[in-house]
């Protein structure tokens, strides 16, 4: 029996999925000398500017302390910057740097590649439909 047929859990089926995706990314990736958060570190602060580390922790599935840490790296790393935050002085903003910039661009077309291939014998509906649940289910959970 499926366990991820009409009566199993989702949740487990897209951690599972996930975990699967993960380590053929990683490899992806590794080609870049990127790690697979770093990589989501780069496109979620692209996406937002200015975010600070907790967010950043929250982003990329791990705690404040350990998204320091990643932060840390990737600073010493020119990848990315952080400023003062305007509206709060205890905290700190995560902005991307140039080279990070190019890090991503040059990394991105690895990430499609892989993505691309996993979705294959996928529709073009199919693939659609796959991605607004995804991000429904995003949005359903953080808004």
């Amino acid at each position: 029996m499926d366990p991820y047929q009409d009566d199993g859990c989702v949740t487990f089926l897209v951690r599972h999925a996930w975990l699967s995706m993960r380590s053929v990314l990683a490899e992806a990736l590794d080609e870049h000398g990127l790690s697979v958060q770093q990589y989501g570190t780069l496109l979620c602060v692209r996406e937002e500017p200015g975010l600070t580390v907790a967010d950043v922790g929250r982003v990329v599935g791990t705690t404040r302390q350990s998204a320091n840490e990643l932060l840390t790296g990737m600073e010493r790393a020119g990848l990315v910057e952080r400023r003062p935050n305007p509206k709060d002085r205890r905290t700190q903003q995560i902005h991307l740097t140039k080279a990070g910039a190019g890090k991503l661009a040059e990394a991105t077309p690895a990430i499609r590649k892989v993505e691309d291939e996993l979705e294959a014998s996928f529709s073009k509906t199919d693939r659609a439909t796959a991605r607004a649940w995804l991000a429904h289910m995003v949005t359903a959970i953080e808004g």
